[in-house]
């Protein structure tokens, strides 16, 4: 799930992405396949593993997509990636997501891609901090130093809501960006009290002896929607065809990896620098076919507190429905 976030839209890419040419590029036809090839933009992280096991398992073939995969290093290439028409879709945060549509970005998403696991202390992500460290629960982070991996998305937000249910003052955290790979040497060196992070880096965390003081994801609801998979809102209504057989190839993965698991972490192994002596130590995200529409209402009125819309306010339904 850590990869999860680092799909968050820079707010200024967001931005530039909005005068893009709403999917102009198109899917390409496969003659020889007799089947529509179909660029995704993704980042090879756990989050996306249903997308390759579907792929493998011949979901999409049997609706007649041939599916390309193209990573980048963060969500402010996917989006604008996606309403360009360089990808027909494109996976990422649903804070991210918010974010575009408030800046009239002209997106969509299709089908759901990745949710909290619900558990507290053993969530796909968690605010960890090294083992001698006074802070004991998300209440002592006021006044402290927390890493995220961008600033003004569902990491600080998250994080936020955990103080606040502690009983601490959010307002008084501050956040600093630090890459997710560099968190675990950033907090065991003390550049940081606190570092909020999932696998591989928490894994390598804990090995440092580090410890989970609080699960934002699931502390601000249980059943939160982390990510989804998106389209141009304008393929939606030039090919509603295609939108429709890749949202139902998308939902079978999503149903085929949360009954498999542990195919789905051998499958991290052929995208991911995941090395296989961890893969059994990662810790896997809900995979639940549809979003959960409460969940995202409650993080968008978080975002709003926040101030991550400006004047504008998501329309959850229109976004996500």
């Amino acid at each position: 799930m850590i990869g999860l976030v680092a799909a968050a839209l820079v707010v200024g890419a967001a931005g530039c992405g909005s005068g893009g040419s709403g999917g102009d590029a198109g899917p390409s036809a496969d003659t020889g396949k007799g089947r529509t090839t179909v660029t995704v933009g993704v980042i090879p992280i756990i989050d996306v593993a249903p997308l390759y096991l579907g792929k493998e398992k011949g979901f999409f073939a049997e609706r007649g997509i041939e599916v390309k995969t193209v990573t980048a290093q963060g969500g402010a290439a996917i989006i604008p990636g996606v309403v360009s028409g360089q990808f027909q879709f494109g996976f990422s945060n649903t804070t991210s997501l918010m974010i575009a549509q408030t800046k009239k970005v002209p997106v969509r998403s299709v089908v759901n891609g990745a949710a909290s696991n619900g558990e507290v202390g053993a969530d796909v992500t968690g605010v960890l901090v090294k083992k001698d460290s006074p802070v004991r629960t998300a209440k002592d982070l006021a006044g402290r130093t927390v890493a995220v991996n961008t600033l003004k998305n569902i990491g600080d937000t998250t994080v936020r809501e955990s103080v606040r249910k502690a009983g601490g003052d959010p307002s008084k955290v501050t956040f600093v960006e630090i890459p997710f790979d560099q968190m675990p040497a950033a907090l065991d060196g003390g550049r940081v009290d606190a570092a909020w992070m999932g696998d591989p880096a928490k894994i390598t965390a804990e090995e440092q002896g580090a410890r989970v003081i609080a699960s934002p994801f699931a502390e601000t609801d249980p059943r939160l929607t982390v990510a989804t998979y998106f389209t141009s809102t304008q393929l939606t209504e030039r090919n509603p065809e295609l939108v429709e057989k890749f949202t139902a190839a998308m939902t079978e993965s999503l149903t085929y990896a949360a009954a498999h698991p542990d195919e789905a972490r051998r499958i991290l192994t052929t995208y991911t620098r995941i090395s296989a002596d961890v893969i059994d130590k990662v810790t896997l995200p809900s995979w639940p076919a549809e979003v959960d529409l409460p969940s995202l209402e409650k993080l968008a009125s978080l975002g709003e507190q926040d101030g991550l819309f400006g004047d504008e306010k998501p329309d959850i339904p229109a976004l996500f429905s």
